[in-house]
């Protein structure tokens, strides 16, 4: 009896315990919950609060206007670069190295017309920029100021461009210390022609520290996305002004016309030249035939084909953006100017070279929908591809700097 007594004592207290525990947990979580939202409702700490003024503060000096309008636009992400524009204006400087004659190949530009002209206008927009500075402690990155354009106009061989590009360069590492601080990972050089990177090839300490911003972007010759920017090639001054807003008059499907310099340009001119849809000529367009006939076309055609020449780029993209017509990108491995921040699929057709036997089933494929979006955010990135001189806001100096801007961050010391 006495057993049995026990027993249930024990039972009983068993199970009290058994409860107030599964009460206790209950209150716990409770309890964990609570506190879990009050937390999540409380202001942010110091340091983190100012980071959220400061950005607040930079984003606000955007427009309401200009808000709207980028964040309708063909960015990645509209907000991103609403923000991070904004603290680039606001903080970002670079400090010029100021050795070097400017009547050789240093500072100046060689010119600001041609081909080539967007190496010309950088080296002046960022002399007469607010991004320069005088005091290289305060600079995020460091201009090497050297022209292989200029060393071209004076008829300097490959060879010796790389001597006078070696010697340059490590006169400056041996005078200032800011090369040696990183190796080089803050330093960024500009070139547009082709024998500015043929020229450097042979310094691979320039080539794999330094940030190269070239017009001839190709993945299969060294060219590193996420370090190198790519330099939109414009071929300034344009000839007629912009196109735009005119798609009733763009009735020619497709237009072509320059030199067989390339695999591609030469398989293009073989396939189509004799199509009835497709305007695409063997050559250039003479000026026999009329005054501008050839930058007249790009009014009247809806897609403006750009195989890549003798490199992956073309100054036919830019002409193709100036002009209203939707570009048809024909070339592999090329990382297309401000890829990592415009969205090239809302304003042009990125083809791969293998696409173009099937060329025009490709353009005709597209909707007059489709077309219509397409020529939209063509006409809204056209101040992208536009040198000024000085520099104006959103223009190709500016997106160019905003890339720079970006790859300042990934500079370790």
């Amino acid at each position: 009896m006495g057993i049995n007594n026990a027993n249930a004592t024990m039972c009983s207290t068993q199970r009290w315990v058994v409860t107030v525990l599964a009460l206790s947990l209950i209150a716990y979580i409770f309890i964990s919950f609570r506190s879990l939202q009050f937390h999540l409702d409380l202001p942010s700490p110091p340091v983190q609060t100012l980071i959220k003024k400061e950005r607040h503060q930079v984003f606000s000096e955007v427009s309401n206007n200009e808000a709207s309008a980028i964040r309708n636009s063909v960015f990645h992400s509209a907000d991103i670069f609403n923000r991070t524009y904004a603290e680039m204006e606001q903080k970002f400087k670079v400090y010029i190295y100021p050795d070097g004659d400017p009547k050789t190949f240093y500072q100046t530009p060689r010119k600001l017309t041609g081909k080539y002209a967007s190496e010309g206008y950088f080296f002046q927009n960022i002399q007469e920029s607010r991004f320069r500075t005088d005091n290289p402690e305060e600079a995020h990155l460091f201009f090497i100021p050297i022209s292989c354009h200029k060393m071209r106009g004076k008829g300097t061989s490959y060879e010796n461009m790389t001597v006078i590009v070696q010697n340059y360069v490590e006169s400056l590492a041996r005078k200032y210390p800011y090369w040696n601080r990183t190796l080089g990972a803050d330093h960024f050089f500009v070139t547009c022609h082709d024998v500015g990177v043929r020229a450097t090839e042979g310094l691979p300490f320039l080539v794999k520290n330094a940030i190269r911003v070239v017009c001839s972007p190709s993945y299969d010759v060294g060219y590193i996305p996420h370090k190198d920017v790519a330099l939109p090639q414009v071929l300034q001054p344009f000839a007629l002004p912009g196109g735009g807003n005119d798609i009733q008059n763009r009735t020619i499907l497709g237009f072509w016309a320059g030199h067989r310099n390339s695999r591609i340009r030469v398989i293009l001119a073989r396939l189509w030249e004799n199509d009835t849809e497709l305007a695409v000529s063997n050559n250039r367009i003479s000026r026999a035939i009329g005054e501008l006939v050839y930058q007249k076309q790009f009014y009247i055609t809806k897609f403006c084909i750009c195989p890549g020449g003798s490199q992956v780029n073309s100054a036919r993209i830019a002409d193709s953006i100036h002009y209203g017509c939707v570009p048809v990108i024909l070339s592999d491995y090329y990382d297309l100017p401000f890829n990592d921040v415009l969205d090239w699929r809302k304003f042009a057709l990125v083809l791969r070279e293998r696409d173009v036997y099937h060329l025009k089933d490709n353009l005709k494929s597209i909707t007059m929908e489709q077309f219509t979006a397409l020529h939209t955010g063509l006409v809204q990135v056209q101040k992208h591809f536009e040198w000024h001189s000085p520099p104006i806001k959103y223009d190709a100096f500016h997106m160019v700097m905003y890339d720079l801007w970006l790859r300042h961050y990934t500079v370790k010391y």
